[in-house]
C-alpha cells in the first residue's frame, strides 16, 4: 500500500480537452486525498518526520501529528469501546483527549458509588463538572461502610468496659467522627445537586443514602443535624435544589429516592410540571424519617401521575384511596408495586387507611401482571398478619429483624397464600447471641421452610441467617426445588445438626449436608462461611433497594 502511494502518477492522457479537464481535476483532487492519507499513515506509524522513534511515538498525543490529526468524531468513537475507568484514566493523557473523553456521547449514563469521606469530595466534584450538565442517567449511592467501621452507630460502646472514664471518652471520639460523617454527606449531596440544577436532559435520577442508619437510634439524628447545621441552611438548600430540579427537567420519565436524609419534603413533587408528571414511568420515595402523619404524596397528587408503571413508597403511606387512584380507567395499569414496611412508620403511622382485599383483587383485574415486592424491619406478627392480604400478587418478600423475629406461622401464612407468585424469599435476624437462633419448627409437625420449598413452585432464591435450619430439612429443601432453586444462601451458624447424625461416626455430617444438597440442586453448594460477603445480610436497605431497582425495571 505504501509503495503504491509513492509511486508517481502520470498526467491523465486528453488532459487538453474539456473533457479531459474534468479528469484532471477529478485526478489532482484525488492526488490530494491521497497525501493527506500518506502523511495520516505516516503519523499513526510514529514517523512524523525526521525525528526519532521516542519522538514519533508521542506524538499520537502531541499536537502536530498522530492521533491528534484524527478528526474528533473518529476519537470518540474510539473511546466509546473503552469501560468508564478506562475512559477516566485516558482523560490524564492529554488535553485534547481528555476534551474528547468527556464527549456527552460517551457519559449517556453515569453510575456513581461514594463513600462518606472527604476524599472523594474533589473527585465528585470534577466528574460532575464534566457530566452533570449533560448526563441522561444519574444513580448514585452514598455507601456506609466507611463510617460504620470501628463503630456500630451512635451509642455503640463496643468492646470492653473501660470505665466510666473510658466509656466518655469513647463517647465524645465516637460523636466527633459522627459528625463529621454528617458534615461530609451533605457536602456530598450539595455537590451532586449542584451539578445537575439545569440538566434538562435527565431521564433518570436515582439517590441512595445509607445514612438512615442513624435513624436506628430515634431522634439521634436530628440531635447530630443541629450540631452540623445549626440554623438548617444546608438542609433547606438541598431540599430547594432538589425542588429546582424537578421543576427545571423535560424529559426525566424515572425518579427514585431511598433512604436520603432530609432531601424530599411533602410538597418536592409539586415542583413537577404536569406534563412531565404525566410522562412518569417510574417513582421511589422511600424515607421513614418523616415525621408524625405527613407522607411524601398524597392520592390527590397521585393522579398527575397517570403513566405510571413502578411504584415504591413506605407501606403506610401507600392508603386504599391511593389503591383506588391507580385502579381508575385513566391510570395504565401498574405492573410492580415495592412497599417497604418500616417499625418506626407502623408506630408513628395507622395501618388503618391501608389497602384491604377488594382494592388488592381491583389492582389485580386492572394489571394481571402486577407484581408486588415487600420488605418488613422489625416487624411484629400481629401486624403482619394485617398486612398480608390474601389477593396480594406477592412475588417478592424481605424480612430484617433486629429485636422482633418472624413466627413459624407467618411462614406458613406465605407459603399458602403466595404459592402461585413467590420467587424470592429472604429470612434476616441480625442477633447478637448467636446460641440462641429462633427454631420455626418447633411445636409444628412440619417444617414451614420446607413447606414454603414445596408449596411455591415459582421459588428460585431462599436466604437464611440467624434462624434455625436442620440439616435434613435443607436437604428436603434442595430436593423440592432441584434445579429451580438458583440462589440457596445459609449462613453456616443458622444450621443445625440432629444428635444423630452428629453420633454417627461413620459419615462426616457437614460433608454429607454439603453433598446431599448439592446432588439437590444440581450445582455446587456450601454454605455461607463469611456472613461480611453478602450485602443481602450486611446491608439490607442497599439489598434492597438494587433489588427493587432491578425488579422495576423488569418490565
Amino acid at each position: 500500500m505504501l509503495l503504491f502511494l509513492s509511486v508517481p502518477q502520470p498526467r491523465p492522457p486528453g488532459a487538453g480537452t474539456r473533457a479531459g479537464a474534468a479528469r484532471a481535476a477529478r485526478w489532482r483532487r484525488q492526488r490530494q486525498r491521497l497525501r493527506r492519507l500518506r502523511r495520516l499513515l505516516r503519523g499513526l506509524r510514529g514517523r512524523p518526520g525526521a525525528g526519532s522513534r521516542r519522538r514519533g511515538r508521542m506524538a499520537l498525543c502531541g499536537q502536530a501529528a498522530g492521533a491528534a490529526s484524527l478528526p474528533s468524531e473518529l476519537i470518540v468513537h474510539i473511546f466509546s469501546f473503552l469501560p468508564a475507568p478506562d475512559r477516566l484514566r485516558a482523560s490524564a493523557s492529554c488535553s485534547h483527549w481528555r476534551e474528547c473523553l468527556f464527549y456527552p456521547a460517551l457519559w449517556p449514563q453515569l453510575r456513581i458509588c461514594l463513600r462518606i469521606s472527604p476524599a472523594e469530595q474533589p473527585r465528585l466534584e470534577f466528574l460532575m463538572r464534566k457530566c452533570g450538565w449533560f448526563v441522561r442517567e444519574l444513580r448514585v449511592e452514598f455507601a456506609a461502610e466507611n463510617y460504620l467501621s470501628g463503630g456500630g452507630g451512635p451509642g455503640d460502646r463496643g468492646g470492653a468496659d473501660t470505665g466510666t472514664g473510658g466509656e466518655e471518652v469513647e463517647a465524645l471520639q465516637l460523636s466527633t467522627r459522627w459528625l463529621e460523617v454528617l458534615r461530609t454527606y451533605l457536602e456530598l449531596v450539595l455537590c451532586v445537586l449542584v451539578s445537575i440544577r439545569n440538566n434538562r436532559n435527565l431521564q433518570k435520577f436515582s439517590l441512595f443514602g445509607d445514612i438512615s442508619v442513624l435513624q436506628q437510634q430515634g431522634n439521634l439524628s436530628n440531635t447530630y443535624l443541629s450540631k452540623v447545621d445549626p440554623d438548617g441552611k444546608k438542609i433547606k438548600q438541598i431540599q430547594q435544589l432538589f425542588e429546582e430540579i424537578l421543576s427545571n427537567s423535560r424529559q426525566l420519565k424515572w425518579l427514585s429516592c431511598g433512604f436520603m436524609l432530609e432531601i424530599v419534603t411533602p410538597t418536592s413533587l409539586s415542583s413537577l410540571s404536569n406534563s412531565i408528571a404525566n410522562t412518569m414511568e417510574h417513582l421511589s420515595l422511600l424515607d421513614n424519617n418523616i415525621p408524625g402523619n405527613s407522607t411524601l404524596i398524597t392520592a390527590v397528587e397521585l393522579e398527575r401521575f397517570v403513566n405510571l408503571r413502578s411504584l415504591a413508597l413506605d407501606f403506610c403511606d401507600f392508603t386504599a384511596e391511593m389503591a383506588r387512584v391507580l385502579t381508575d380507567s385513566n391510570h395504565v395499569p401498574l405492573q410492580r408495586l415495592s412497599l417497604l414496611v418500616h417499625n418506626v412508620s407502623v408506630m408513628h403511622k395507622s395501618l388503618d387507611n391501608m389497602p384491604n382485599d377488594e382494592h388488592w383483587k381491583a389492582l389485580s383485574r386492572k394489571s394481571t401482571s402486577l407484581r408486588v415486592y415487600i420488605m418488613a424491619f422489625d416487624i411484629k406478627s400481629e401486624d403482619m398478619l394485617k398486612i398480608l392480604k390474601p389477593s396480594i400478587p406477592l412475588e417478592r418478600i424481605h424480612f430484617d429483624s433486629y429485636i422482633t423475629c418472624v413466627s413459624g406461622a407467618i411462614v406458613d401464612l406465605i407459603s399458602r397464600q403466595y404459592d402461585k407468585f413467590l420467587t424470592h424469599f429472604i429470612l434476616m435476624n441480625d442477633v447478637i447471641d448467636t446460641s440462641g437462633f429462633p427454631d420455626l419448627s418447633d411445636n409444628r409437625n412440619e417444617d414451614p421452610l420446607v413447606l414454603l420449598a414445596w408449596r411455591c413452585t415459582k421459588l428460585c432464591l431462599l436466604a437464611i441467617h440467624g434462624y434455625t435450619v436442620w440439616a435434613h430439612n435443607l436437604i428436603a429443601i434442595a430436593r423440592l426445588r432441584g434445579s429451580d432453586l438458583k440462589v440457596l444462601e445459609v449462613t453456616e451458624e443458622s444450621i443445625d445438626f440432629d444428635q444423630g447424625e452428629l453420633a454417627d461416626q461413620d459419615v462426616d455430617p457437614v460433608h454429607n449436608l454439603i453433598e446431599q444438597v448439592s446432588l439437590g440442586l444440581g450445582q455446587p453448594w456450601h454454605a455461607v462461611m463469611d456472613i461480611e460477603s453478602l450485602s443481602v445480610f450486611t446491608e439490607p436497605n442497599r439489598h434492597f433497594y438494587r433489588e427493587m431497582q432491578s425488579f422495576s425495571e423488569d418490565i
